[in-house]
């Protein structure tokens, strides 16, 4: 079986240059590495072991699902590695996932460790990211071993990722009506639950994630995570993103209550980016500390049916 990895981008090209490498000393090389570009300029990428497609796919909005269904569509490996492009990959990483796709068709997740800033300015030394590196403490790690099954498709997270290529073309995709920032994933987690795809970790497949100033929750993408919520509602019935709401309405942006439409009360300002944004000696963000520092300000504790978000 061949392997296509994907990955979207737009900016950070030093991240896109990390990944290529961390590609290039693979012990199963890819067939190719597919680059959806979500701007008008193209990158200049190393030299990489194996052919790299640079495609654009340009919207005013972050087309997110649209790049990865049409690079999957562009793909010639029988599998697919989705991988941000601010991750670099364990030399493992693509044998790990062929070899478990060998057995199993379903929607594989990986692990991932985040490095804080600074950390791959000397060197990609894996054994270096590997002391400086923390897993997401909202985030479970992998399994002991082997596979093992996710049932709640809420865990599905793109961030690294692989499927069959003909499952993930069976299933549609990605529904392209998510456009800019968030729901996506959720959605697709559903789209899968229903059609009897398992979604699982798995032991390996570990990227390490790059350090770039980032907010959570993501209030500078307020607008379409509003949009994005009120798509997912419509079409399934209920809401996701329930914990970003909860922290948007805990400060003040968002109306949220059930049963109306999702209204924007304000735009985030100085204290809010402050709030939410992630400094250089964090590895990453979390939206859980900020929904308790607010909490402990004497706002609304968080509603049960977020307690799994």
């Amino acid at each position: 079986m061949t392997v296509s990895v994907v990955t979207l981008a737009k900016g950070r090209p030093a991240h896109l240059v990390n990944l290529v490498h961390g590609l290039a000393q693979q012990s199963l090389p890819p067939v190719e590495l597919i680059v959806a570009v979500m701007q008008a300029e193209a990158y200049d990428l190393p030299d990489a072991p194996f052919p790299i497609r640079q495609m654009h796919v340009v919207a005013d909005a972050l087309p997110l699902a649209a790049a990865r269904n049409a690079a999957a569509r562009a793909a010639i490996g029988d599998d697919l590695v989705f991988l941000d492009m601010d991750c670099i990959p364990t030399p493992d990483l693509v044998a790990d996932y062929a070899g478990f796709l060998a057995t199993h068709d379903a929607l594989l997740m990986g692990e991932v460790m985040y490095l804080p800033g600074g950390a791959t300015d000397a060197d990609l030394s894996m054994e270096r990211f590997d002391a400086l590196a923390v897993r997401h403490s909202d985030r479970r790690g992998p399994p002991p071993a082997g596979v093992e099954a996710c049932n709640d498709y809420r865990c599905f997270w793109s961030l690294n990722f692989a499927m069959r290529r003909a499952t993930f073309l069976a299933v549609g995709g990605f529904d392209e009506r998510y456009v800019g920032y968030g729901g996506e994933d959720t959605d697709f987690g559903k789209t899968l639950d229903q059609a009897g795809v398992p979604i699982a970790w798995i032991k390996g497949g570990r990227a390490y994630h790059q350090y770039h100033p980032h907010h959570m929750p993501p209030v500078h993408h307020l607008d379409s995570v509003v949009r994005n919520a009120e798509l997912f509602e419509s079409k399934w019935g209920y809401r996701t993103m329930g914990h970003w709401l909860h922290a948007f309405r805990l400060m003040g942006l968002v109306d949220d209550t059930a049963g109306r439409p999702v209204r924007i009360l304000r735009r985030p300002g100085p204290e809010d980016y402050a709030l939410t944004g992630q400094q250089s000696h964090q590895p990453y963000a979390n939206t859980a500390s900020v929904i308790r520092t607010l909490e402990e300000r004497g706002s609304h504790p968080a509603p049960d049916s977020l307690a799994a978000a």
